[in-house]
């Protein structure tokens, strides 16, 4: 704190109060130099002194510049081949063509035998394939719902987040009137582009703060969505740009209105990240670096060889056809234009001489160092490098272990888009079969717990890569018989089906195959070159 002498001295000569607070603030630094403020917190060490944080929180850090990162990343992804390459493998491999619902009635809760429970099972994944595969669950009658699922993830990787608005439309002839929007994340926005700060009433209810088209109350929940009616970036569009105030839940069941596929990254936050965004500027770079090795390859292999006569001559040379544009003048110029180009070859007028253009290009360390960028990207972005390549070309042992570290990046992203749209997405047609008498399910509406042993459900996906098919199956047989694991677990992972499914399509083929005589098994003798 200023003292009285440091206030006396600053009136009669501010320099030198500034110099005298100064030095103190360096003193105080130097004498609490202790812990990590030797280390990472050190203003005094050479790596560290030029290292400037202004820091603030998430709003500051992550809300107020993802207009830019936005941006960035759909640009990374239209331009540059590693970043494009990098979302589709996610998601292919986090969603592929969708995540398929394997029913998990909670029999026991509910009081139902294993045959009940099956065939409630059954009829569920009936009816919801009905839903699902139709383009009457998509409000732009485009997609399906699996289809939806691959848009909906793919947005959310580039932009950080997505959203889906719940609505209903009857239709003629068809049973069901759930559908779903998808809204890309730059139509959630503040009205005005601006955020409200300041504490004020809308609809008659505090609003403490608005941002990035998230409405919050002072205890910091979300209550509604600010939606525009277009995207604010469609500059060409006539129609004014204007908010709808979406409520983020029914006021009369608490379900969505609005589902909001995020991760979030800290405490606080309301809107997510790119998933590119930490290696933007690495992806950039890279970029520009590729097209510029790009451009240095055409230039070398575009020798040109410039040849001189002694006199002049109306002859092509080597043969070519005489062009003689140059006297036309409806010629366009860029026919006129002396271009480098493979095998190109210039006529001169006498007295020049001949040269022959030999760019050299010296860098002969692209692959390494792209290498070792991809590599930063790829920890970057929790994708190992040879999945993000394509590339195995290690042991077997390496490669399994970076498909297994891919895998679990797969398992928490495929968790979390369940989390955030599928499930939700199974509750809310889940209540209206009910509603509508198309499915039996006693007390759903009566109590919470008996509506979630219901709707208990698991989403698998594209299964895992087998690098080598009989070693997964029998390490996954070893599993089953040890306890660890689950023949509906084992199946979902491998191929990505349904065990029970699968038994059902078993029972049904081995009835056919005693009626016509067929033992069923099928021989396979050893290669011996498999085993060298």
């Amino acid at each position: 704190m200023v003292n009285i002498l440091d206030k006396a001295i600053a009136a009669v000569s501010p320099i030198a109060g500034y110099r005298r607070a100064t030095a103190r603030a360096a003193l105080s630094i130097l004498n609490n130099g202790t812990g990590y403020g030797n280390y990472g917190a050190s203003h005094t060490s050479r790596a560290m002194r030029s290292w400037h944080v202004g820091g603030g929180s998430s709003k500051e850090d992550i809300e107020d510049n993802l207009d830019t990162l936005r941006k960035r990343s759909r640009d990374a992804y239209m331009g540059i081949p590693l970043a494009a390459g990098a979302l589709k493998t996610l998601r292919t491999n986090v969603v592929g063509s969708g995540l398929v619902p394997t029913p998990q009635v909670d029999a026991d809760y509910l009081h139902l035998t294993e045959e009940q429970a099956d065939q409630l099972q059954a009829q569920i994944t009936r009816e919801f394939n009905l839903w699902a595969d139709s383009t009457a669950c998509d409000a732009s009658g485009m997609d399906n719902f699996w289809r939806m699922q691959t848009l909906a993830f793919t947005s959310f990787l580039m932009n950080g987040d997505a959203f889906a608005a719940v609505q209903y439309r009857e239709r003629p002839n068809w049973p069901y009137a759930l559908q779903l929007r998808l809204i890309e994340a730059d139509q959630v926005c503040s009205p005005g582009r601006s955020d409200r700060l300041a504490p004020c009433k809308v609809g008659g209810e505090d609003v403490f703060q608005i941002v990035q088209g998230v409405e919050t109350n002072e205890a910091g929940e979300i209550i509604a969505y600010w939606v525009a009616n277009r995207h604010p970036l469609e500059y060409d569009n006539p129609v004014p740009l204007a908010w709808n105030r979406v409520e983020a839940h029914d006021p009369a069941t608490g379900a969505p209105n609005i589902l909001c596929i995020t991760q979030r990254e800290r405490a606080g936050q309301r809107r997510g990240v790119p998933i590119l965004a930490p290696v933007l500027p690495t992806l950039k770079q890279m970029g520009r670096y590729t097209e510029a090795e790009l451009a240095a390859a055409i230039v070398s292999s575009s020798a040109t060889l410039f040849i001189q006569r002694d006199a002049e001559t109306n002859q092509a040379p080597f043969g070519e056809e005489p062009q003689d544009k140059a006297a036309d003048p409806n010629t366009p110029p860029d026919e006129l234009a002396i271009n480098l180009g493979p095998a190109a070859v210039f006529d001169l007028a006498p007295g020049e001489k001949a040269n022959l253009i030999d760019p050299k290009h010296p860098t002969t360390t692209y692959d390494g160092f792209m290498s070792a960028m991809s590599n930063q990207v790829a920890t970057g972005i929790e994708v190992p490098s040879e999945v993000l390549y394509k590339k195995f070309s290690s042991n077997y042992s390496a490669s399994r272990g970076s498909l297994n570290e891919f895998w679990r990046t797969c398992g928490v992203m495929r968790d979390s888009f369940a989390d955030d749209f599928c499930q939700p997405t199974y509750e809310k047609w889940f209540a209206e079969a009910v509603a509508r008498g198309r499915i039996n399910a006693p007390g759903f509406f009566d109590d919470p717990a008996i509506a979630k042993a219901y709707t208990g459900c698991i989403w698998n996906g594209p299964a895992r890569t087998n690098l080598d098919a009989k070693k997964e199956i029998e390490a996954a047989i070893l599993r089953m018989d040890k306890g660890i694991s689950t023949a509906e677990q084992e199946t979902a992972q491998m191929t990505g089906g349904s065990w029970r499914a699968n038994m059902r399509q078993r029972k049904s083929e081995m009835e056919k195959i005693k009626e016509v005589g067929c033992d069923g098994q099928t021989q396979f003798q050893d290669d011996p070159e498999d085993d060298k």
